[in-house]
């Protein structure tokens, strides 16, 4: 265990850092963060949703028009600030605007094939919203790339005459047309999908996340980052758009009248931090909270009672970072409720139904369990699920917790 710890510690956790650091990485990372308070917003339309919907008030808004004028928007809002974020990370603003404008037009492009093709013009596509997560990505990315290689590139020497404004005007001439040329030559000229090319790249990401072993993969390489001081936002960029293209996919087939246990995603956002799983936050930490707030240890009885407020809002930086990062001890917990949990759920929703998937979009993770378990199922069985998890949780945090407690007992005697 010594050389493990020391291994992750002294090679892995700073290579892992050095790609959190990565100026794409924290783009993608920031333009999906910032687009949080639409998909906040559109979480507050959706449950707004449900009178009308499930109690059949027939005077009730509809309030599935301004969610789709969120939830709806999305990938357009990605396709921007992907190349507008990299243009700031590289210190190029005065390319910002432009270059967001260009990520636009190339996810246009790519994705008005199969809009007319759908017979879906217009602005109700699944593309525009999360369903086209991964072409506004990818679309970014190119029209980033291309804009920063020109970034200082000018037809006008520096003792030019000609007003900076102007300057700027046609200089972006050359990086814009490169961009447009090559999509038009691809998609129109060429004929190719690349659509259908990019989903099929991607696709399979999100399909292997919606399997048993999926959704313990993507929750054991949350806690395992977290639990070495490694944000698990590093993952945001692929595990996002997959969990956010689950419960947009949940929606419609509620809608259509389709949504069965075999065919809903389980793997989505409300699922995960809302209706089950993080309990107190990422690795369900709130059982975690609790015991360290009675502990016989002064340290980690402070430490407990600190925690607990924002415990409750499944806020868990204190707590991971005033005894589990780097502690092998409480390490260890963490991953193994990253691994049990899951598979809890899944048997308990999959194999047997016995409580609802969530099919509502709910993103508001700092809202106390099991108060956002209610909002996301409207069940009591769903409720039963989210309080077994947490004695699971409870179960699998005691023992380690106990042996850490009694160490620090003994160094307290020790110093008094």
């Amino acid at each position: 265990m010594k050389k493990l710890i020391s291994w992750l510690e002294n090679d892995f956790a700073p290579k892992m850092n050095v790609v959190n650091r990565n100026v794409w990485v924290v783009t993608l990372k920031d333009s999906i963060m910032q687009v949080l308070p639409f998909i906040l917003l559109g979480s507050i339309f959706c449950c707004l949703t449900i009178p009308g919907d499930v109690f059949g008030w027939t005077w009730w808004p509809n309030f599935w028009t301004p969610f789709g004028w969120t939830m709806g928007m999305l990938s357009l809002f990605v396709a921007f600030l992907i190349p507008f974020n990299l243009m700031e990370k590289k210190r190029l603003r005065k390319q910002r605007i432009i270059a967001g404008l260009t990520g636009i037009v190339t996810f246009l492009m790519i994705i008005t094939p199969q809009v007319v093709a759908d017979g879906a013009i217009g602005f109700s596509h699944d593309s525009l919203g999360a369903g086209g997560m991964f072409i506004a990505i990818i679309a970014g990315i190119f029209s980033g790339y291309i804009v920063g290689l020109f970034g200082k590139f000018s037809f006008f020497k520096e003792d030019s005459v000609i007003p900076d404004f102007v300057r700027a005007w046609f200089d972006s001439l050359l990086p814009i047309g490169i961009v447009i040329i090559v999509v038009w030559v691809l998609v129109d000229i060429l004929g190719l999908d690349v659509y259908n090319m990019i989903q099929g790249i991607f696709m399979p990401v999100a399909a292997i996340i919606q399997t048993p072993f999926g959704f313990v993969l993507s929750s054991f390489l949350a806690c395992f980052l977290y639990s070495m001081g490694i944000s698990s936002w590093v993952l945001t960029p692929v595990t996002k758009p997959a969990f956010m293209i689950g419960i947009t996919a949940n929606t419609a087939m509620v809608a259509a009248g389709t949504a069965t246990p075999e065919t809903l995603n389980l793997v989505t956002d409300p699922t995960i931090y809302s209706a089950y799983m993080w309990i107190g936050g990422i690795g369900c930490t709130f059982p975690l909270v609790i015991m360290l707030a009675i502990s016989k240890s002064a340290k980690l009885k402070a430490l407990g009672r600190a925690c607990l407020v924002p415990a409750v809002f499944n806020i868990n930086e204190p707590v991971v970072f005033g005894c589990v990062a780097w502690n092998p001890i409480m390490m260890i917990p963490m991953w193994l409720t990253s691994i049990v949990l899951p598979l809890v759920i899944w048997v308990f929703t999959k194999v047997i139904p016995f409580a609802p998937i969530p099919t509502i979009v709910f993103d508001m993770w700092y809202c106390p369990f099991p108060i956002c378990t209610w909002l996301t199922t409207q069940s009591i069985k769903g409720i039963l699920l989210m309080i077994l998890c947490a004695v699971i949780g409870t179960v699998i945090w005691y023992p380690f917790f106990k042996t850490y407690e009694k160490q620090e007992i003994q160094n307290e005697q020790t110093k008094g």
